[in-house]
């Protein structure tokens, strides 16, 4: 069965790519620029454009150049930033693959013998491995392999299915006030890999089964605490209950699809592979592949982290509404993401697009490094636990520094925005 998007994420791809070509649109009629100049050549041997791979040969509209004139067009060489952008993205899902065996390995050991040791080594394994995959996150929101259509080409991005929150966890296990609720007790229903696929995100998007926080939910439990996370005994998978008996099954299954999900990204990544997403990637003209690199780091922190992950749960102060909210893991899924945000704008080593702004534009650059900075201050103030910050009074200095992370976050999405237009590139950035 292929890879589940939910209808919300491809509702956003689909406005998204209208938003570039409308405000495309707009921008060449301000600047006097014809129409015309927003097609480009299909690649030859590519795979036509975003959300349009394996589509007719031909000309196809351009997705991210702004398209200026000869005199005002910025010009520079930005190939070696991307290839390494590409190596670091292969790099980071290899990563993540990686500690997600880790994760499994320690799910399978709880398995054999459940005991407490053995869980906190299966909660302390999962901490450990969402850190590379959130560094991977910076690769979202441009159709690439992560949460890309479904095209001749290539499955539709597991994203869907590997990250989504916040979770309604009675349509997986018991809760408070409902001891046989979930799919842990529908007995009638086998517990397979196709039944949790099935039952993902159906009726509504807050109906999870399958993922990261599947997997955190069945490792700790409900959160009902202000001061720690949940607290699952180790009880819950000891053999011979008909109930934890499919419970043990459905943990074991949901690292599984983990670890494909992630080394199937990890060869969409990899130039030894004929059939990558990769080789698509390195064909592109420049401006095309640094709206991909920019549009993925800028949303990531002006919307997605600024806006969903924190000013949503502040403005609402519940405790469902923070992302990893059954480990009371949240802060470092700030630290981490952002962390993947700073080496897809610097690269490894200094080899990034930061090195192509700053002869062109050096004020800028400075400016930006310094956004960078003040995000990363701010993140490490955050509460920890997260849930403090969310029960505390609205001027008390825990809600500050949420509110300042969000203003860091946005600005440095902002930031990345306007290095897109120093090098001639659209980013457009939701809500910023």
């Amino acid at each position: 069965m292929g890879p589940i998007i939910p209808a919300s994420l491809l509702f956003w791809i689909a406005m998204t790519s209208r938003l570039k070509l409308w405000t495309r649109l707009g921008t060449c009629l301000v600047a006097g620029l014809p129409v015309a100049a927003m097609a480009m050549p299909a690649q030859d041997g590519g795979e036509g454009g975003e959300g349009g791979e394996g589509g007719e040969a031909g000309s196809v509209p351009s997705q991210y150049r702004l398209m200026l004139d000869a005199a005002s067009d910025p010009a520079y060489a930005a190939q070696d930033s991307l290839r390494d952008y590409a190596q670091g993205a292969h790099a980071a899902y290899r990563d993540a693959a990686v500690a997600a065996e880790g994760l499994r390995s320690a799910i399978r050991a709880l398995l054999d013998n459940p005991t407490p040791n053995s869980l906190e080594l299966a909660r302390a394994a999962w901490l450990q491995a969402r850190q590379p995959y959130l560094r991977t996150e910076a690769m979202r929101y441009y159709d690439g392999p992560i949460d890309g259509p479904e095209s001749a080409a290539r499955a539709a991005g597991p994203e869907g299915r590997l990250n989504a929150w916040p979770l309604n966890e009675a349509v997986i296990d018991y809760v408070e006030g409902d001891a046989d609720a979930g799919l842990v007790h529908e007995f009638a229903t086998p517990i397979t890999r196709e039944t949790i696929l099935s039952r993902d995100q159906v009726s509504d998007e807050a109906d999870v089964t399958t993922g990261w926080h599947a997997i955190e939910f069945l490792l700790w439990g409900q959160d009902r605490s202000a001061d720690g996370p949940g607290a699952r005994p180790a009880a819950d998978y000891l053999p011979g209950d008909p109930a934890r008996d499919r419970r043990r099954a459905y943990l074991g299954l949901l690292a599984d699809q983990v670890v494909d999900d992630l080394r199937w990204l990890e060869g969409q990544w990899n130039a030894d592979q004929a059939d990558a997403y990769v080789h698509f990637f390195l064909a592109l003209e420049q401006h095309e592949a640094i709206g991909r690199v920019l549009t993925g780091a800028a949303n990531l922190a002006g919307h997605e982290l600024a806006s969903e992950r924190l000013a949503v749960a502040l403005d609402s102060g519940a405790q469902e509404d923070e992302q990893s909210c059954f480990s009371d893991s949240t802060r470092q899924d700030f630290v981490f993401a952002l962390e993947g945000i700073r080496q897809a704008w610097y690269g490894r080593d200094g080899r990034g697009l930061a090195s192509v702004l700053k002869p062109l534009r050096p004020a800028l650059a400075a400016e930006l490094d310094g956004r960078f900075a003040r995000a990363e201050a701010a993140i490490a103030a955050l509460p920890q636990p997260f849930d403090r910050m969310l029960n505390a009074a609205p001027d008390s200095a825990e809600r500050q520094a949420g509110e300042n992370a969000v203003t860091a976050l946005q600005e440095l999405g902002a930031g990345l925005r306007d290095a897109g237009t120093a090098l001639g590139v659209l980013v457009i950035v939701s809500g910023v």
